[in-house]
């Protein structure tokens, strides 16, 4: 074992910052299954025989075994997560993939399906030995169709390459995440990935036109159509949309890219309680419309903790609650003027205390970092419990101040932060290290409380290994039953992405 190991990891934020996590044998996250108390299932482990014939499909060089090449595959970047993989297995191609899975099913070695591993959930890292299928390497754009605004690509490319690619085109891609510089389109469709935009471009359930996906068995399904409407039949594609890897490995997409707006303005404002975000974003979709495209909330723990961490001054005073709005339009100077009105309008009622807007690139830049750099702020130095959950707009904040209450000093910081428009809060609680006693004060009373509201314990980053015993709070059981026979359908011998999504039934 190696004393000391360096973690690239990228934490993205508009400029593409590269982070440097730098790990020691002591400070390496705790293997996931002592974390998580999980028995290990029954298996193959794989043994020489096996390297042989991935070396045969793949070639040496892209079959990694060496302990200091596979540990950065075995963590998450959250720092949450360790598997114990001893092989991770570099596909170029989808007849490749299906060869793998074809073997490992026959001998039964359980696989852990892996892209730009951002997850924050432990959906990408395995749980014990599982084999790593990481497809970096399947990173080839296919086509683009200009008039149509259709995108083919492999499922490795990353989500920042393909929005330059498509920019160049003058579309965008309809996704954007704080991870788009390092996360992969598979790993995005594999979870069913919401981001800043979805409040103006929907969910990807919506976006993705077809798709190509690997079963268990080997059988490569060929769903990966480019029409809007296509009506024959079940639409398959939508089992692979969000099932993070359990039914099947996504290996290209097909996805509809809107066209880039002629002109995009930020406003970044200061207010005073959350009720007032409330008014203000119901102000918005009235005098806003059509160019509105993000309606982001932070709270005032949240930003400092940003601007401390970014060694950056605020774009306008420290207030309780910060709105960051963003408009996608045809026409800059009407829009601009749009949302400077809003902004004079919003002052003279009350609801903004103060406020700046911008349409200069490097300006907006400037405040999207503050919001895009919060999770690798909350991380710096400490242990970071972070939770992505829903709830009614009524009830968004609520959680935040009760967390505070119940953690008392036992939490550095308890801030919340996310999209006002689709209902989507981020909590993190920040706190020295890791400790069970933490851990069941937060749990599960955040999520008895989602499951009072109405929400949903999951909302983007999807169930991972770290919440398959939760989701009763989000699914009643008729609906977990049928989701555990679409998996035996799929995945008889259950290699794909085991001790994920699904609870045991023990569970």
């Amino acid at each position: 074992m190696l004393n000391f190991v360096n973690l690239f990891v990228r934490h993205v934020t508009k400029q593409n910052v590269l982070v440097k996590l730098q790990y020691s044998s002591q400070v390496l996250p705790q293997f996931s299954s002592e974390k998580y108390n999980k028995t290990r299932k029954d298996f193959t482990t794989a043994e020489s025989r096996d390297l042989d014939y991935f070396k045969k499909i793949l070639g040496a060089q892209r079959v990694l075994t060496e302990d200091s090449d596979v540990l950065p595959f075995n963590v998450d970047w959250f720092k949450n997560c360790r598997g114990q993989s001893k092989i991770v297995l570099k596909p170029k191609s989808v007849q490749e993939v299906s060869q793998i899975l074809s073997y490992c099913n026959q001998r039964k070695i359980a696989i852990c399906p892996q892209g730009g591993n951002t997850s924050v959930v432990g959906g990408g890292v395995p749980m014990f030995d599982e084999v790593i299928l990481n497809l970096s390497l399947m990173n080839q754009i296919i086509s683009l169709d200009a008039i149509s605004g259709t995108l083919v690509c492999e499922a490795g490319c990353i989500l920042e390459n393909l929005d330059n690619y498509v920019r160049e085109h003058e579309l965008i891609m309809p996704i954007d995440l704080g991870a788009k510089g390092t996360c992969h389109i598979g790993g995005n469709v594999s979870t069913n990935a919401g981001g800043i935009r979805l409040l103006r471009y929907g969910n990807l359930h919506g976006s993705i036109l077809g798709v190509e996906a690997v079963k268990a068995d080997g059988t490569i399904i060929n769903c990966l159509k480019t029409l809007k409407k296509d009506n024959t039949g079940y639409h398959l594609k939508h089992l692979f949309i969000g099932s993070e890897g359990t039914l099947g490995v996504v290996t290209k997409v097909a996805i509809h890219c809107p066209v880039k707006p002629k002109s995009v303005t930020v406003g970044f404002f200061g207010l005073d309680n959350f009720k007032n975000i409330l008014k203000l974003y119901r102000s918005a979709k009235s005098s806003l419309g059509e160019i509105l495209s993000a309606f982001e909330m932070i709270d005032r723990e949240a930003l400092n903790s940003s601007a401390k961490y970014l060694n950056q001054n605020l774009p306008i005073s420290e207030y309780p609650f910060y709105v960051l709005v963003e408009t996608h339009g045809s026409n800059e100077t009407h829009d601009e003027e749009k949302l400077t009105q809003f902004l004079s309008k919003e002052m003279e009622s009350g609801l903004i205390l103060d406020g700046t807007v911008t349409s200069e690139p490097g300006k907006m830049q400037y405040i999207w970092r503050f919001r895009e750099s919060i999770p690798a702020a909350d991380l710096a130095g400490a242990y970071l419990y972070t939770y992505d959950v829903s709830l009614p707009q009524n009830h968004y904040y609520e959680i935040v101040p009760l967390l505070r209450e119940r953690l008392g000093d036992k939490a550095t910081k308890v801030c919340g932060f996310g999209h006002i428009g689709d209902g989507n809060i981020h909590i993190d609680v920040v706190v020295p290290e890791y400790s069970s006693e933490i851990t069941n004060i937060i749990e599960p009373f955040l999520f008895e409380e989602v499951a009072k509201r109405n929400g949903s314990v999951s909302a983007e980053h999807g169930v991972g290994c770290r919440k398959p015993h939760l989701i009763h709070y989000s699914v009643d059981e008729d609906a977990i039953q049928l989701m555990r026979d679409l998996k035996n359908v799929m995945d008889p011998n259950g290699i794909l992405n085991p001790y994920k999504v699904l609870p045991d039934v023990y569970e």
